[in-house]
């Protein structure tokens, strides 16, 4: 089969592969129709390159018709159409029944002290195989893969997989209730559907991001935009009574501009040998905080912090002062894809697309294209906001 692979930093291809098989008897193999590029997909094409392996088949967020299913698979069978979460969970675990499925203790990846293992993610996640792919095999099949129906296109149900559970969570993590206001740092993917999500609930919603096509987009949703955090404190703050914004989500995370310091120690970390690069990165790493500065700088006293961009490193400078001043409570977390796929459902099913999956997705390409896209995505070029790629086209 083709797939996309990671050959090194900033450099993945598209290559044939073997196809994946059954391994044990709760997989299945599934057809990939749609996969997309993720924002997190960047940090393995450019910072988390010390935990992959040249050959690593990237992706973790898929759809497509189940081919084979092992012997104890019973909730879907070949000929299904379905869509498959990107963390791996067994549905049974303490964790699982606690809603906490990123944290699943059949699939936790101990040798790294890490959560549940993710497709497509790197050693430190257990290097499943993934997505951006022909085919894909997926573990735990029987409580993992949610099938759906075939009268709607791809896009209304593939963002199942990662982008709208993690955006739902950060909103619900975030307290986000009728009349309240919160704002979205990051307008990416993630983003742009945090803020439609929250803005669907009622919520005054502002964005922040300095890319004019990505405020163009959140603005078609009713989110009032700025370029950047300065430009934003003033009106957020005139608009709720001086006090800032009753929640802010980061959907930005690591990669935040405006984090020269960081930025030159990630730049120095990367040119160190493979096993000094995995040590750095597990002690002295630190991420690009500018975002969660600013987003502990911009909510209301009282308020909420809701992370939903990934941070890895282990020695980010927080600001705790500030935070326990204003007496903020902070949530994050790797999603919990299945706590809420039923909730979801009926907004992605819904025939008025309430939520506008249908105007996000601004590029599809086929697989053999995905080094280009993978460039254009990072870059930010022609207005690309969300990429799928087609591994039929």
């Amino acid at each position: 089969m083709r797939a996309v692979t990671w050959q090194g930093k900033r450099d993945v291809r598209t290559e044939t592969v073997d196809d994946p098989g059954i391994v044990e008897a709760g997989d299945a193999v599934v057809r990939v129709t749609s996969t997309a590029i993720c924002g997190s997909d960047l940090h393995l094409y450019e910072l988390l390159t010390p935990f992959m392996l040249p050959g690593d088949i990237l992706g973790h967020e898929g759809m497509g018709v189940v081919e084979q299913t092992g012997a104890e698979v019973t909730s879907v069978r070949a000929g299904d159409r379905v869509v498959v979460p990107f963390n791996v969970s067994c549905g049974h675990c303490r964790m699982c029944r606690a809603g906490l499925q990123s944290q699943c203790e059949t699939t936790q990846v101990s040798a790294f002290g890490t959560g549940a293992a993710l497709l497509g993610y790197s050693k430190l996640y257990g290097s499943l195989a993934g997505a951006q792919a022909q085919y894909v095999r997926v573990p735990h099949a029987d409580y993992g893969l949610m099938r759906v129906g075939t009268d709607l296109p791809d896009e209304r149900y593939l963002f199942l997989s990662d982008i709208l559970p993690t955006a739902w969570q950060g909103v619900q993590y975030a307290g986000v209730t009728p009349g309240s206001s919160v704002a979205v740092l990051g307008l990416g993917p993630v983003g742009q559907l945090a803020a439609r999500l929250a803005a669907h609930l009622g919520a005054r919603v502002y964005g922040v991001d300095p890319v004019a096509e990505r405020r163009a987009m959140a603005g078609r949703h009713g989110v009032t935009t700025f370029p950047d955090a300065e430009d934003a404190r003033g009106p957020m703050r005139f608009d709720t009574d001086g006090r800032g914004p009753d929640a802010v989500i980061d959907a930005v995370g690591m990669e935040a501009h405006g984090s020269p310091g960081a930025t030159a120690l990630q730049r120095a970390i990367g040119v160190l040998p493979g096993e000094a690069q995995e040590k750095a990165m597990t002690t002295v790493g630190i991420d690009r905080v500018a975002a969660l500065r600013a987003a502990v700088d911009l909510v209301s006293r009282g308020g909420t912090v809701s992370l939903s961009g990934v941070y890895a490193g282990m020695a980010s400078p927080t600001p705790l002062m500030e935070m326990f001043d204003k007496q903020l409570t902070v949530r994050m977390g790797q999603c919990n894809v299945r706590r809420w796929t039923d909730d979801l459902m009926p907004l992605v099913e819904d025939p008025d697309d309430p939520i506008g999956l249908e105007d996000l997705v601004t590029h599809r390409l086929p697989l053999e294209q995905a080094p280009e896209a993978y460039r254009m995505f990072q870059h930010k070029d022609d207005g690309c906001v969300k990429v799928i790629l087609d591994p039929a086209g």
